[in-house]
């Protein structure tokens, strides 16, 4: 059950909706009834698919909104970076404020999935392995 909340938590968190992912996932590790590598997957998996359900909607919303309806001005930023670096720029997709917007900006752009699903879940997954490095620490 638990895993479950981990996982929904680490799904809205990715999406543009606000979450608390990584307050959970530090309040799973303190409690240290799961192993560490399946808390990290559980989350990593959860915040990649929330962040490609976001890139989804970007390619949906794509078909009948220009980026200036579509896009906040203080969004736009974001946009010209993913269009001058690529889907390497979705490493970054974890960053508050900007990741969810990054997400959605690639799908409206048509970034490649797979290239994007690659780098949004690197970063995610280094994030994630940051958080339980830092709780341990803290914990341990």
């Amino acid at each position: 059950m638990v895993l479950w909340l981990l996982f929904l938590s680490a799904f809205i968190s990715s999406t543009l909706f606000p979450g608390g992912s990584e307050a959970v996932l530090a309040y799973l590790v303190s409690e240290a009834t799961q192993p560490l590598y399946l808390l990290v997957i559980i989350a990593t998996l959860g915040n990649t698919l929330g962040a490609m359900t976001s890139w989804g909607i970007g390619r949906v919303i794509s078909l009948r909104y220009s980026a200036e309806k579509l896009f906040k001005p203080s969004h736009k930023m974001a946009v010209l970076r993913l269009q001058k670096h690529g889907s390497a720029i979705l490493l970054l997709s974890w960053l508050p404020i900007v990741g969810d917007p990054l997400c959605v900006a690639a799908g409206w752009l048509r970034i490649n999935w797979l290239a994007s699903l690659l780098f949004i879940m690197l970063g995610k997954l280094l994030r994630y392995i940051v958080v339980i490095y830092i709780v341990g620490v803290t914990v341990g």
